[in-house]
């Protein structure tokens, strides 16, 4: 009797999917699809990476630094830029498409994108069989005088 509850309590908490190496390679396809896509201004590659509802936020500040904001963009605005070339305008040396996944758990993931002038953290879900970014917060780096800044998706 003890075995059997051990056994049905093993099976209740154990996760219904877990993680595996095709949801690696997955997931690092999405970041690359997203980033891929930003630097060759391929909006339909960009569109396939994000969820409808993504959205994408950064913190802004005054120069002063006495007044911040949040701006947000949506999947829309964000395949509207890809397409109109923005990220063709990085340098290629400038340009790094470095993903690194931080985390998965069951339909989430957590991944982060170092692009060279900013850095992307991406929440994933698996949503419809297939892993997209539904979230995403990024910076980009403080300019300095030996690798400037700016060109960001």
């Amino acid at each position: 009797m003890l075995k059997t509850l051990a056994l049905a309590l093993v099976a209740f908490v154990t996760p219904a999917a877990a993680q595996t190496a095709a949801d690696s390679t997955a997931i690092r396809a999405t970041a690359l699809d997203y980033i891929d896509g930003w630097w060759s201004g391929d909006s339909r590659r960009m569109a396939s990476a994000l969820h409808p509802e993504l959205v994408k936020r950064i913190r802004g500040a005054s120069a002063s630094g006495d007044h911040e904001w949040i701006d947000t963009m949506g999947a829309s605005r964000l395949v509207d830029g890809t397409a109109r070339g923005g990220g063709k305008e990085t340098s290629a040396a400038d340009r790094r498409s470095e993903v690194r996944i931080l985390d998965i758990f069951q339909n989430t993931a957590s991944v982060r994108v170092d692009a060279g002038r900013w850095i992307d953290y991406m929440h994933m879900v698996k949503w419809n069989g297939r892993w997209v970014i539904l979230n995403v917060l990024w910076e980009n780096r403080r300019k300095t005088s030996a690798n400037g800044t700016g060109g960001e998706p």
